[in-house]
């Protein structure tokens, strides 16, 4: 065996036991880089989710302040009628119990529809908050992930560890967004 040959087997031989070192970074970063993809579209369902929520929640103030109008409306429409003089006192005094029978309905109604329309403005801050822990978690996971690539190029298990830090702290912030009720 040639000095040459002695040589590039002893260089393979290093090399094979570099590769077989950092095969737990490796796999460490193909995990990391799931954990992102999976939080990346947790995140992003729950952004939809929160607006989603928020349109709905439009709609049912929308939907209050129409009643709201049409109370006002009705009444106006009483007052009118006790204030005028009108032929047929009967028929307008008719109108008017029927118009203050309405107004007690849809006081009752106007309640229920604020009660909706506050609940689902709560779930939007929920899910708005959801989504901003989200969001953090894909941060911290993508730096976790970067930080631990580094031990690839420098051969420093310094990084890694400081990877898996971060990347820890990715998935307490997941963890929390389901606690978020």
């Amino acid at each position: 065996m040639e000095a040459n040959e002695a040589q590039e087997l002893k260089e393979h031989a290093e090399h094979g036991a570099h590769v077989t070192a950092m095969r737990p970074v490796a796999f460490t970063m193909s995990v990391l880089a799931v954990l992102v993809a999976i939080t990346t579209v947790l995140g992003h369902r729950t952004h939809t989710e929160a607006v989603l929520n928020q349109n709905k929640a439009t709609d049912e103030w929308n939907y209050y302040q129409a009643h709201k109008i049409r109370a006002n409306d009705t009444r106006l429409a009483a007052d009118l009628l006790g204030a005028v003089s009108v032929a047929d006192k009967v028929t307008a005094a008719q109108l008017a119990k029927d118009y203050a029978d309405h107004e007690k309905k849809w006081a009752g109604n106007l309640k229920e529809e604020q009660a909706q329309a506050k609940a689902t403005e709560q779930k939007v801050d929920q899910a708005e908050a959801r989504a901003d822990r989200f969001d953090l978690a894909e941060a911290l996971l993508e730096i976790g992930l970067v930080i631990a690539s580094v031990t690839l190029l420098t051969g420093s298990r310094i990084y890694w560890y400081l990877g898996l830090i971060f990347a820890a702290m990715g998935i307490v912030s997941v963890a929390s967004a389901f606690l978020i009720k």
